[in-house]
């Protein structure tokens, strides 16, 4: 006698979950008051160079590394017509008057700038940005310098180069400008005049990205 015996498989069997859509998953909505930064901003700035051909006369005070002073001969004009001989003699036998004149050397000069976003550090990063730019060019040795010209007070640049560490050739707008932010004065005056960057506040414009 066959004993037919069916096999039968002892072996647990795995179910398989299928991936199905869930009802309870919902779009999460947006931060509000979140902002995405726009990384592509820039400051407008216009910049060209200096060089010490150009022969621009520094007055008032600036560092000495700035410019190349050099002593010159101020000729006398001619005597005019009807001067007797003697006169004439004295004036001729006379000596040449010299005075010492500050002619810039090679350096940056800030023609404009201009943020599209105020008082959101652009402006300060691109004066950074052309401050390491100017240390590493060899001619220009980190000079740097620009013209307080505003059109009304309220487009004055003065203040914001202040506090980035340029300073007047003129002592005189310089103490009006740390009396200004001394007494914390709401309207700073429209100073007007040549500025520049010495290199101890270039160190530290470098060093800290923003003085102020």
């Amino acid at each position: 006698m066959i004993n037919n015996i069916t096999t039968t498989d002892m072996r647990p069997r795995m179910s398989v979950a299928k991936a199905t859509p869930s009802v309870t998953s919902l779009s999460m909505p947006a931060i509000l008051g979140f902002k995405t930064p726009v990384l592509n901003q820039k400051a407008n700035i216009r910049v060209k160079k200096i060089k010490r051909a150009d022969n621009i006369i520094v007055p008032g005070e600036i560092d000495e590394d700035y410019v190349d002073t050099v002593e010159e001969e101020i000729k006398s004009s001619s005597p005019p017509s009807g001067h007797n001989l003697f006169i004439s003699q004295q004036i001729i036998s006379s000596p040449a008057i010299k005075r010492k004149t500050k002619y810039l050397k090679n350096c940056y000069i800030i023609d404009y700038i201009q943020s599209p976003k105020p008082h959101c550090g652009l402006g300060s990063t691109a004066i950074k940005q052309l401050a390491e730019k100017a240390m590493f060019d060899s001619r220009a040795d980190g000079r740097i310098v620009t013209f307080s010209a505003p059109i009304m007070r309220e487009s004055s640049p003065a203040l914001f180069f202040y506090k980035l560490g340029f300073r007047f050739t003129d002592p005189k707008c310089n103490e009006v400008m740390e009396e200004c932010l001394k007494n914390n004065m709401p309207d700073i005056p429209a100073q007007i005049g040549m500025m520049y960057l010495p290199k101890t506040q270039l160190h530290k414009l470098l060093r800290y990205g923003e003085l102020f």
